[in-house]
């Protein structure tokens, strides 16, 4: 599961009320001379970033010798259990990072606060982050709750040892396209990279889609409504949008026939026996599957980058995702930041923390680690550099920023609302309970959300 799927199933959980509680500092907001100081409880959820974050808050004590920084690493799903019980209870950290499936909630129900004023007296300049990545933390109510930290794009990750076997060059990986009537020279290699349990290739007489051995593309479970690293990249070049406008729109596009046929050409890949069935990738991880050789690509997000390319026993690499009808590339650009608990004790010194977290000074030591692209455009080069030093090219991810290739995460109200209706739809059209064209169903179901 995505981190986009986990933490909308995380979002559900939220009471309406909000517990006007002492927040989750554990010391005062200011010295005696009026200066920030205290202790400033800060949450995030990858461990391959907290060192990195870990350097950045010693830095930042000893620019500011008041405050201290504790750093709290939890695991996705212990992360979102902790903020949103920490939410009802007032002990939430006093900063913590967030994602875009969450924001309109907290938002909405004032668990977060806005920035925007902070923002204005110490005159911070959002044009230093990549395009876009500021106005994501803007809400429908004009206020900002957050400065961008770090942005993903989604790419092909393969295991070139299996696609070298198939005589299928890293020119070619490149190059792929694919439509959604025959699927186009992406299928033909997804094909190709498909063996049977007896070594015939999903293209051969006599495969047997039954009994595979590799597949040559993982379904990483049904994507939900969001399909993040499933399914957005080719619903994008099929020229189609998940709403009427981003951020903040209120009509839902799920029974477009675009859509459909989209979700259509996927689930058949597995009807081919080229992908994994529903029931067959269930609680199975997809980088495990490609370090096992049970498959040889998976469309995936940059932040896997670390894990995929530490993998010992494959020959990882990454190919962009395909050029599809409209005759562009797609990406689905998502971007985390970190927000101020309403309930914080602390709110001066959380904010010196945020604005910090925000700045080069710490998206640079980010950069240098090498383990996600930073939001300052100005850090990303240093990245680049770094992941360069590790053998890796990252390319793949970042070339969809550089040509503009790029659309937004869908950001609307109902979210958490959204994903309880779209998961069970879109689980149900992937698994072959449903023919794809009930999603109208699904749809008029969302949009009536939205409804006064």
């Amino acid at each position: 599961m995505n981190r986009t799927m986990r933490v909308l199933s995380a979002v559900a959980l939220i009471p309406l009320a909000l517990t006007a509680a002492c927040g989750g500092g554990d010391s005062s907001d200011s010295g005696s001379d009026g200066a920030a100081a205290g202790t400033v409880n800060y949450w995030l959820w990858d461990a391959n970033q907290q060192p990195a974050y870990e350097k950045c808050a010693t830095d930042f004590h000893t620019k500011n010798p008041a405050i201290t920084v504790k750093v709290t690493q939890k695991g996705w799903d212990d992360y979102w259990t902790g903020i949103t019980t920490g939410m009802v209870s007032g002990t939430a950290p006093d900063v913590f990072t967030d994602h875009l499936a969450k924001f309109p909630e907290y938002m909405s129900k004032k668990q977060i606060l806005p920035i925007d004023d902070l923002v204005k007296k110490d005159n911070i300049d959002t044009a230093i982050y990549e395009d876009g990545l500021a106005d994501l933390w803007v809400g429908n109510d004009g206020k900002r709750y957050g400065l961008p930290k770090d942005w993903d794009t989604i790419a092909l990750f393969y295991n070139q040892t299996l696609t070298d076997a198939a005589k299928i060059t890293p020119e070619q990986m490149n190059a792929l396209v694919w439509n959604p009537t025959d699927g186009g020279t992406y299928e033909k290699a997804i094909a190709h990279l498909t063996v049977d349990k007896n070594g015939k290739r999903g293209d051969e007489a006599g495969f047997d889609k039954n009994n595979v051995k590799t597949y040559g593309l993982w379904m990483e479970g049904s994507g939900t409504g969001y399909g993040q690293t499933q399914w957005s990249m080719y619903t994008a070049t099929n020229d189609w949008t998940f709403t009427d406008k981003n951020p903040w729109g209120t009509k839902y596009n799920y029974s477009d026939p675009k859509f459909v046929e989209t979700i259509k050409w996927w689930k058949g890949l597995a009807d081919k026996g080229y992908m994994p069935s529903f029931k067959a990738q269930k609680g199975v991880s997809w980088n495990d599957a490609l370090a096992a050789g049970k498959v040889a690509t998976a469309t995936n997000g940059s932040w896997m980058i670390g894990a995929v390319f530490g993998t010992k026993g494959i020959k990882p690499a990454v190919a962009p995702t395909p050029i599809g009808p409209n005759g562009k590339r797609a990406s689905m650009f998502n971007g985390l930041s970190d927000s101020i608990f309403a309930g914080t004790k602390n709110k001066t010194a959380s904010w010196e923390w945020v604005k910090y977290l925000g700045s080069a000074a710490c998206q640079d030591v980010i950069a240098e680690a090498a383990v996600v692209f930073p939001a300052i455009k100005t850090s990303v080069g240093i990245a680049e550099t770094n992941f360069e030093k590790k053998g890796i090219d990252v390319s793949a991810f970042t070339t969809q920023v550089k040509d503009k290739t790029t659309f937004l995460f869908p950001i609307t109200d109902h979210a958490a609302d959204v994903d309880a209706v779209m998961q069970p739809a879109m689980d149900a059209a992937m698994s072959g309970t449903v023919d794809a064209a009930k999603l109208t169903a699904a749809n008029t179901q969302v949009n009536g959300l939205f409804t006064p």
